[in-house]
């Protein structure tokens, strides 16, 4: 059983200028509150406003990080579709 302290969630955000950042967390309100404050990744500086555009999980970190990887090598078309996949939570 995993405890909850070890769960991670994928999570994908358009930005505002319609690029995607794909990421993995354990809390996801407080790392959209980095991303918007300018102390998530670099990628997201300066492309905010940001919109949670797909979230799956909770996982293990393990395939929160095969399901990142997988996520970050669709295209952008391919993540546009994202959001009314079965797969994840489109947000």
């Amino acid at each position: 059983m995993i405890r909850e302290e070890q769960l991670w969630w994928v999570y994908v955000l358009r930005c505002g200028d319609g690029t995607f950042y794909t990421g993995i967390t354990k809390d996801i309100r407080m790392r959209l509150a980095a991303h918007a404050a300018g102390r998530g990744a670099r990628y997201t500086r300066g492309r905010g406003p940001f919109t949670i555009w797909w979230l799956d999980g909770p996982l293990a970190h393990g395939e929160a990080l095969r399901r990142e990887r997988r996520v970050k090598q669709l295209t952008h078309r391919e993540k546009m579709a994202l959001r009314g996949s079965q797969h994840g939570r489109p947000v």
